[in-house]
């Protein structure tokens, strides 16, 4: 009887480890789109928060290596103090300009009052538009993001709008499934994303969700996030808690 205790008490100390790490996954990505006048372009990727206290250490480690960040949604959830919320915020500016798309959780809160939060704290809104980087050549590149698929508030379409006449597509959706609604014409080349938690608790290959990835999906790169914080429980496995260092280049023919 006691071994079996220290058993369950060794693996739920592990999986909240799991929970917890600091996980950078550094990114390397060449596409033949992306304008050469843009000679370094990274961007730091954070997606479902929840809980979690953003580290310290972490931030630090990132400080200067960083052209601007991402929040990929569920920055918090119901029951967060807001005052977390405000401080993990104030970490994650800085290492440089905050964009945020809305995730499903984000919805759990007042998220009025989330809402004047972020603009207070000078926190970049995508919901459903674009915002675009130009560099001194005149190549653009367009960063779309649409709010949450979930509650069925995305409009692909008028963050398209917004994104005319640029080189190169960034587009940011909470939720993964977006991929389903790109079209070739669209011309986005990279889609990031989170949600699924890479199924948070796996047993081998198995899990509520696949775990996270980089993959092609018809000449559409989708990255999808484990992400950073847990939902219901603090504890992960098989499915690390992981953020993202995105260096963005051209590829050379």
């Amino acid at each position: 009887m006691v071994y079996i205790v220290a058993i369950f008490v060794a693996l739920m100390l592990y999986m909240w480890i799991e929970a917890h790490r600091n996980r950078v996954i550094f990114h390397s990505l060449p596409f033949s789109t992306f304008p050469e006048s843009f000679s370094r372009f990274r961007i730091f990727f954070i997606s479902d928060i929840h809980r979690r206290r953003v580290s310290k250490t972490l931030i630090g480690s990132l400080k200067g290596k960083v052209d601007l960040v991402i929040i990929g949604g569920d920055l918090t959830e119901k029951g967060v103090p807001f005052s977390r919320v405000k401080r993990n915020i104030a970490l994650l500016k800085q290492l440089g300009p905050v964009y945020f798309v809305w995730g499903n959780n984000d919805y759990e809160v007042d998220y009025h009052e989330l809402d004047a939060l972020l603009l207070e704290n000078g926190v970049k809104i995508l919901d459903n538009t674009a915002v675009t980087f130009e560099s001194e050549q005149g190549d653009r590149i367009a960063l779309l993001g649409v709010d949450d698929m979930n509650k069925r508030r995305d409009r692909l379409e008028l963050a398209l709008s917004d994104a005319e006449q640029t080189t190169f597509r960034i587009l940011v959706s909470h939720d993964p499934r977006i991929i389903e609604k790109i079209k070739p014409q669209h011309e986005i080349a990279l889609v990031l994303s989170g949600h699924t938690h890479g199924g948070q608790i796996r047993l081998g290959p198995f899990g509520l969700y696949e775990k996270g990835c980089l993959r092609n999906i018809n000449g559409t790169m989708l990255l999808v996030s484990n992400g950073y914080g847990t939902t219901t429980l603090p504890f992960r496995f098989g499915a690390r808690a992981e953020t993202h260092l995105i260096e963005l280049k051209h590829k050379r023919s």
